[in-house]
């Protein structure tokens, strides 16, 4: 999320409550650490228990995106800031056991999104997915058009055996799924149209090399996620391999933001109007579930599964993160069914007139979240499940990392803790 000091809001007093140092925060692929791009290097945190694992910090420019790999010593960063680091058209590979570039891709325009999977590096610009292989000499394996995309909006599948990519469509409101284990043929011939002039594939230069950060703490690899990038053992000519492209029209308005679960098998989505957020299956395009957020127009910030697929939390620009059930079986087996108004076979709200919704408009069948709270002072924030079931971390753009328990039955929210991470 980039968390950059906001547009002044007429009449808003909450400007104050942005850390001016803060650009960027993401969780890693489970959420169980999260990092924070700062003006001056990043941090890498656990998420639950609370602990800083290390910072880095560059006597020359902030980090404006950073991404991690797992728990691995690798991390990709895009400059930001009041003095960017790098340049933002850049992507650098860092691994930081040895505190050095390892390698860099460069584009014709402004990068706004990077995420890593365990063999692929996926980079987002404003109207193009770009797929490049993960190694100490990228290689480009596929690009995509998209409609404009200026927030970035892309989604990967967690688990590391799981490669289900979801990012806008060439129309405004589509989804573009693909496998990213589809994307590449090793032992095809070469084919010189697969070449990406757009990219530098070298290695960092001295000079990106030359400025060793200052830091404290280290970050334990775990074994499950350690990994080495030695040069491409594969011939330069491997081909790209034509891929299945799974086209759905999720909406009507443009794609805000998008969450894929981590096997892969559904994504979620929200649009420009942020009140609808519509659940596919990845492989059939079917839309399983359809949740309202509100009535108001919202931006999304953030959506995310938890782990076993039963439950989503969304955050947006109201300073609300909602909490949805998607396993009818788990919520009738919890026995959910909140006071307020009539509970659906999924825990979650329903209007009561919704045995009229033949005759009334589509927001009276409506869905709604079974839980949600409030973040203090409104701030933009991305969410994401905690290691303990009922639980949701909450990363703020005042610089505050957050822990909400709920529960299950009444959907009652209680703040856990609060730190103040930057």
């Amino acid at each position: 999320m980039n968390v950059g000091r906001p547009l002044p809001r007429v009449g808003s007093g909450l400007q104050e409550s942005y850390a001016p140092e803060l650009l960027y925060a993401t969780f890693n692929q489970d959420y169980g650490c999260f990092a924070i791009g700062t003006q001056t290097g990043f941090r890498i945190f656990n998420s639950d228990p609370y602990k800083e694992k290390m910072r880095r910090e560059f006597k020359d420019g902030g980090i404006g995106i950073v991404a991690m790999l797992y728990r691995s010593n690798y991390l990709a960063f895009v400059g930001g800031g009041r003095n960017p680091r790098f340049p933002p058209n850049k992507v650098m590979l860092w691994d930081d056991a040895s505190s050095t570039i390892i390698a860099e891709l460069e584009f014709r325009s402004d990068v706004l999104n990077v995420q890593l999977q365990r063999d692929r590096i996926v980079v987002v610009l404003r109207n193009k997915c770009i797929i490049c292989s993960l190694e100490a000499k990228p290689r480009h394996l596929h690009a995509f058009e998209t409609s404009d995309n200026d927030g970035g909006a892309m989604a990967i599948s967690g688990a590391s055996d799981s490669g289900i990519l979801a990012f806008p469509g060439r129309q405004k409101g589509h989804i573009q799924i693909v496998d990213l284990h589809s994307c590449v043929n090793l032992n095809a011939p070469n084919d010189a149209s697969t070449a990406a002039p757009q990219q530098q594939q070298q290695p960092a230069s001295s000079g990106a090399q030359g400025s060793r950060p200052r830091g404290r703490g280290s970050f334990s690899v775990d074994s499950a996620a350690s990994l080495s990038l030695s040069p491409a053992q594969h011939s330069a000519g491997a081909a790209v391999h034509p891929t299945n492209i799974n086209i759905i029209a999720a909406h009507a308005t443009a794609i805000s933001a998008l969450a894929v679960s981590a096997d892969g098998s559904m994504v979620a989505s929200a649009s420009q109007k942020g009140t609808l957020i519509r659940i596919f299956d990845t492989m059939s395009g079917r839309l399983l579930n359809e949740l309202r957020r509100g009535v108001d127009r919202a931006d999304i910030y953030s959506i995310a599964f938890s782990p076993d697929n039963t439950r989503l939390c969304v955050s947006s620009d109201k300073g609300t993160v909602h909490i949805f059930n998607l396993d009818p079986k788990q919520a009738v087996a919890a026995g959910q069914q909140p006071a307020s108004s009539a509970g659906s076979a999924a825990g979650n709200r329903h209007s009561n007139l919704k045995f009229m919704k033949d005759l009334l408009p589509k927001y009276f069948s409506s869905e709604w979240s079974f839980a949600h709270f409030r973040v203090a002072n409104e701030v933009r924030c991305i969410c994401g499940f905690g290691s303990e079931r009922n639980s949701v971390i909450v990363l703020c753009a005042d610089g505050t990392a957050q822990k909400y328990s709920f529960d299950s039955y009444r959907g009652n929210c209680v703040r856990e803790w609060y730190r103040k991470f930057i």
